[in-house]
């Protein structure tokens, strides 16, 4: 299936879906509006290529449309879910590279790639999460996709990979798109509101329209924020005043939500690693 994570592909699969459509009626999604790149998102999520729903989500925000706050909510969602990913994969890299001290090099080339691609996807969480706040006050809010395909098991080629194995690509391939399933699995379960249950969060996006309620969509955000701050810390990309921004943002987040032992213990935890990212006087 990886024919299916080439980009020239699914602009012909797009595009052989407006053809038909276009013989049967005026309503297609012409290439390049916001119902193109909406399709597109639906299409590629289905099929489980992440890295592809965000770009066509992505696309999407840049242009106004009806589309635009599903769009937005969707799309912190599945980049959240890549940024996990990413990260977990480089860690299992970083691991490898202490166990292989015979040819660490190869492990050490995928940990800079990886945490390049996690940090991309963080920093989209960010910006996601800051631009969804300074929409208009939802109590309910939509998540406009299904029950995503991924196994919240880790594959086992991550084992393999952190015990040392340098791996064929093929094998390096098929567990890094298990890895960004898992990520965007996770990812969901959370802004379902059923986090670690992924039975309970299949359950609930069978609906049509699925509607959650804002504190639940909040909690998840801040949650993804300070989780992916850890990718900034010393000892990987070192770059405490991105981790500070999203600490920051994490704590916008929570402050219309309502206190609850979850949601204290979430803001102890974030102001505890913003005072320890500022200065000391």
């Amino acid at each position: 299936m990886s024919f299916l994570r080439n980009p020239a592909v699914w602009l012909v699969v797009i595009g052989a879906i407006v053809g038909i459509s276009c013989a049967s009626g005026p309503s297609a999604p012409q290439p390049g509006t916001p119902a193109y790149f909406w399709a597109g998102a639906n299409l590629t999520y289905k099929a489980g290529d992440f890295v592809k729903t965000a770009d066509n989500l992505q696309r999407l925000m840049t242009l106004e449309s009806e589309y635009a706050t599903r769009a937005r909510v969707w799309d912190t969602v599945v980049s959240s879910g890549l940024a996990q990913g990413y990260a977990e994969f480089a860690d299992a890299y970083e691991a490898g590279a202490k166990m292989n001290r015979q040819n660490p090099a190869p492990f050490r080339k995928e940990v800079r790639e990886l945490r390049s691609q996690a940090v991309t996807y963080a920093v989209q969480t960010t910006e996601d999460i800051h631009q969804f706040m300074a929409l208009k006050k939802e109590d309910q809010i939509v998540l406009a996709f299904g029950f995503p395909a991924g196994s919240m098991a880790a594959p086992p080629g991550l084992k393999r990979i952190a015990g040392g194995i340098l791996v064929q690509d093929s094998e390096r391939e098929q567990t890094l798109q298990a890895m960004l399933q898992r990520g965007v699995l996770m990812s969901v379960c959370w802004a379902a509101g059923t986090p670690d249950d992924s039975a309970k969060a299949q359950e609930i996006l069978k609906a049509a329209e699925v509607k959650v309620p804002r504190d639940t969509f909040l909690m998840a955000a801040a949650r993804a924020l300070e989780a992916q701050t850890d990718l900034f810390g010393s000892n990987k990309m070192d770059q405490p005043n991105r981790a500070k921004v999203m600490l920051g943002q994490a704590q916008e987040a929570l402050q219309g939500v309502e206190e609850t032992k979850d949601s204290k213990k979430l803001k102890d935890k974030i102001d505890a690693g913003l005072k320890k990212l500022s200065p000391k006087t």
